[in-house]
């Protein structure tokens, strides 16, 4: 067993959190429908032409990285690709330099502001577009809430981002109680020979998992993160990842997931994610603003 920890604070979780009764989620339970706009949230974004061309700038990237780690192509010919990417490159460096989106590219922390977003939430109109004002995300009167702009950061994922070239990317949808991820990975994740990474599983299992742990009706950061890998998983093979909610124990909650090819078990996993509180969260935001 091969397991990748992720602290995020030591003390979270810990006295009160233990002695507290698994708080069991129903199927049907109406945190779902709090939850679910998270994951069609590449599906409610307008293609707008910008949007249209910077997918197809990210799949061109992503084919281009694809084709350089499996290509027989001699020194001049990759000299010359090289000095086009470099050109590219160039062109690109003269724009200003931002993100041209709100929020946050992992799916599973933007459930805690996205679940606020629906129309007629006092909480989010009053108290949730002020703050994220205050901390740069957005300018007074830009968006209304549940506006579905507001999704645009999946776009730029590692993991599910259309416009991000690093993502393989993974699909994800909602299934009753279960999360489903879809994802068929490359000759650029090669780990042994003609199969995944066995860190590329881990970080699509987070991403399912951080997905499932949203159907506790709130959201945390990875705690501890498991993985059995069962087999090799292969290369160029669609593969099917499913997540679901253990159980919630205060503010840890528990996800587990399976990972198939071709209807085979090639590893599972299981997390520990801890809700965050507000005061760390603006925190974080505060000081990646400041980077900007």
């Amino acid at each position: 067993m091969s397991s990748a920890d992720k602290d995020q604070d030591p003390s979270e979780g810990q006295s009160g959190d233990q002695s507290e009764d698994p708080t069991p989620i129903a199927a049907d339970s109406d945190d779902l429908n709090v939850i679910s706009p998270r994951i069609s949230g590449l599906k409610a974004l307008a293609v707008t032409p910008r949007r249209k061309e910077e997918r197809r700038l990210a799949a061109a990237m992503r084919e281009v990285i694809e084709l350089l780690v499996s290509t027989s192509a001699g020194s001049q010919e990759l000299a010359e690709a090289a000095a086009e990417l470099e050109a590219l490159g160039e062109r690109l460096r003269a724009f200003p330099e931002g993100r041209t989106y709100l929020g946050f590219s992992e799916s599973a922390n933007a459930g805690h502001e996205i679940a606020r977003l629906h129309p007629g939430d006092p909480e989010w109109n009053e108290e949730l577009a002020d703050e994220l004002v205050a901390h740069g995300d957005m300018a007074a009167g830009d968006l209304p809430a549940g506006d579905p702009e507001w999704y645009a950061f999946f776009d730029h994922s590692p993991f599910i981002g259309l416009a991000n070239p690093l993502s393989p990317p993974v699909e994800l949808e909602y299934a009753g109680d279960r999360v489903l991820g879809r994802v068929t990975f490359g000759s650029a994740y090669e780990g042994p020979p003609g199969c995944v990474h066995g860190g590329y599983i881990a970080a699509v299992f987070d991403e399912v998992l951080g997905s499932a742990q949203s159907l506790s009706g709130t959201q945390g950061m990875t705690a501890h993160l498991g993985i059995d890998y069962r087999r090799p998983t292969p290369l160029h093979v669609p593969l099917l990842l499913e997540g679901w909610l253990d159980r919630r124990e205060g503010r840890k909650i528990y996800a587990r997931a399976t990972l198939h090819a071709e209807g085979e078990l090639t590893a599972e996993a299981g997390g520990l994610f801890i809700a965050f509180d507000r005061e760390r969260f603006t925190a974080l935001l505060d000081s990646r603003n400041k980077d900007r």
